[in-house]
């Protein structure tokens, strides 16, 4: 029995080519015959597209006015308008309760370098009080703090919702089913796609900016609750158990502590999700760093945004390097009997120069703010530079010619080729990729993604969407995969790559945009350049793990076989690093379809464009379905990479 068991599952993974390769020959063969098909195998007639806008229209309405919805978020927008209110007083003095603020700049920069000392000594104590001292310096500390009061109520509330739904997910594996699917979707839907309903719902301002940044964030908190108390060993809960624990007492004290790195995990993504998508509240109205730079952008004062740019990255840097130093801080113990002061000195330190500042802002008027004509801003003089070099004939000539020769000859006839296909070639294509990975439930799901964007109406734009991607990841691919290859084998070369790696992962996506306007000015290529800057990190970085990652004894014994670098590296290195590439080569895409979005700013003709005109209207069904056609789209490539890489994995025996 167990001999027929195999070979009816070698015969099933030996068919899966062969359908796949009729599949893909029947897409090519309906290209090739485009010119006699007829009109519903090219694209879908306008009588057979599906009015998915008008449904959803209809059903957000009836949520909203029929089911009172509008009344029950307005409640919840009146208590976290409340809390914005506290957190902007004193963050930035705005006239409501407590009526205490501002906290001067320099109280805040001592208790950020406090802090940084606290979790990983000075140097960390440097990155976060210089960053401050930096904001206050440059003449942007109203307009950081005016996004730092969002964060400062958003992520601990998306922190929360995370941990709770974690919680129920891990409690409840009917919910979990439930849930991961939604997640999934919620983590490839365009950013866009949630600013107009927290708009329509909570108001327009940092309201709207707060509610769509939690939605945005909470994701990753919900996967690595779940996923860290999944982990805790059996051992730790039947000890537990064995001293009298109630339920309430093992989470508290058995599970949350064995899962405490998992979660701080989830809280440093939400944190840096949580500025990334502040940043782009901009467009909804949303005061703060973004909507300066979003002003200064389309006035296309580049070296103002540059310096906008640097205070946005020296934030992002900062949260991100803190909270990963809270990961991997363990808790410090002290000895029964210890003084209050002595456990709780760092805090005392940090009250005393919190405290030590505040007065002395009281008789300085420079510690307590810096006025216009006191600031270090070199906005002006960056611009004269940026235009002195723009100015120079060898840099233009040569960003002139590349423009001209990848529009000319790479990007727009890559673009009306992809056009040119009749919608059912793709679909077929999609398939067959689906059914050579997964099998027939992989090759429907692929191509029933790609079928709901036809039938939506919107399929010349989802393709030049695709297009943009494609491009940008396929760029990224010829210079990220070289580049951790040679990083992956010299050891001097990968530590600094990756922490370029690292420290870029931490840039809000839309300082991209800013080299791609300043070297090509409005058009394909700097949406292309963009997203290849974006898409390249995860590309180098999950090389250079891969590859790091294979085992020093197969290493040994290649070796030994006398074989040279190159063929230990083609041999060996590279097939079993290829899973982990996968998984970078996934990332990339997934980043690719986010940024194509943001590069809407830029002037597009995709998806995203419609998208953002759908903020200045009270178009929530077509808003939703433009994001859908991007999810789906960027399902079916992360299904599709996803199963190749696990397969791969299973093949070669690592798990």
């Amino acid at each position: 029995m167990a001999v027929t068991d195999l070979t009816s599952g070698q015969v099933r993974r030996f068919a899966r080519p062969h359908t796949a390769a009729v599949l893909l020959a029947l897409a090519a063969l309906l290209a090739l015959a485009k010119p006699a098909l007829p009109e519903f195998l090219t694209r879908v007639p306008g009588w057979a597209v599906l009015p998915y806008d008008v449904w959803m229209q209809g059903l957000f309405d009836f949520i909203k006015d029929d089911l009172g919805l509008i009344h029950v978020t307005r409640t919840i927008s009146a208590g976290l308008e409340w809390l914005l209110d506290i957190t902007a007083n004193l963050l930035y003095g705005k006239n409501r309760w407590p009526y205490l603020g501002p906290i001067p700049w320099t109280a805040v920069a001592a208790v950020a370098a406090v802090t940084g000392y606290a979790l990983k000594g000075w140097r960390m104590a440097l990155l976060a009080g210089g960053t401050f001292v930096w904001v206050a310096l440059v003449g942007q500390w109203e307009i950081a703090m005016q996004t730092m009061s969002v964060i400062a109520v958003a992520a601990p509330v998306a922190a929360l919702a995370g941990l709770l739904l974690g919680l129920a997910a891990w409690k409840f594996p009917r919910f979990e089913r439930a849930l991961m699917p939604l997640l999934a979707v919620f983590q490839t839907l365009p950013f866009f796609t949630y600013l107009l309903p927290a708009v329509i719902f909570f108001k327009v301002g940092p309201t709207a900016g707060c509610v769509a940044t939690v939605v945005y964030a909470v994701p990753p908190m919900v996967l690595m609750t779940a996923l860290g108390l999944k982990k805790v060993s059996s051992e730790v809960v039947e000890a537990g158990h064995m001293s009298g624990s109630t339920r309430w007492q093992m989470l508290r004290h058995v599970y949350i502590p064995s899962a405490r790195t998992e979660l701080l995990v989830g809280v440093n993504q939400v944190i840096m999700l949580s500025l990334a998508m502040v940043v782009l509240t901009a467009f909804i109205g949303m005061p703060g760093l973004g909507a300066k730079l979003l002003s200064l952008m389309n006035s296309l004062k580049l070296g103002r945004s540059f310096e906008i740019g640097v205070t946005i990255v020296l934030i992002a840097v900062t949260l991100d390097r803190c909270s990963k130093a809270w990961v991997v801080k363990q808790p410090e113990h002290f000895e029964r009997g210890t003084p209050w002061w002595r456990r709780n000195q760092v805090l005392l330190i940090g009250i005393a120069a919190f405290l030590g500042f505040l007065i002395v802002a009281q008789f300085v008027q420079v510690a307590d703010h810096i006025k216009r004509d006191q600031d270090f801003s070199i906005g002006a003089e960056i611009d004269g530079v940026i235009r002195a070099i723009l100015s120079n004939k060898a840099i233009t000539g040569i960003t002139e010619w590349l423009r001209w020769f990848l529009i000319t000859w790479v990007l727009i006839p890559f673009r009306n080729g992809l056009l040119w296909l009749p919608t059912a070639s793709v679909v077929l294509a999609a398939a067959a990729a689906g059914h050579f990975v997964g099998g027939r439930r992989s090759a429907l799901l692929a191509g029933a993604f790609f079928g709901i964007v036809a039938l939506t109406g919107w399929w010349d734009r989802s393709i030049i969407t695709l297009y943009a991607v494609i491009s940008a990841v396929v760029l990224a691919a010829l210079i990220g995969l070289p580049l951790g290859i040679l990083a992956a084998r010299r050891k001097k070369w990968a530590e600094p790559i990756l922490l370029v790696c690292d420290t870029a992962q931490t840039f809000p996506s839309f300082v991209y945009l800013i080299p791609a306007i300043m070297l090509f000015g409005v058009n394909d290529v700097s949406v292309v350049f963009a997203i290849f800057i974006f898409a390249t990190v995860p590309l180098m970085r999950y090389t250079i793990e891969g590859i790091r990652a294979v085992p020093e004894e197969l290493l040994e014994a290649a070796d030994m076989s006398g074989a040279t670098r190159r063929q230990k590296l083609l041999k060996v290195q590279l097939p079993l690093a290829l899973p982990t590439m996968a998984v970078g080569f996934n990332q990339a895409i997934m980043f690719a379809f986010f940024m194509v979005i943001i590069a809407a700013f830029i002037g597009t003709q995709d998806l995203g464009q419609e998208l953002q005109k759908t903020l200045a209207g009270n178009q929530l069904g077509k808003n939703f379905v433009l994001g859908m056609c991007v999810a789906l789209m960027a399902l079916s490539f992360d299904h599709i990479i996803m199963r190749w890489s696990a397969n791969r994995r299973r093949a070669l025996g690592v798990f």
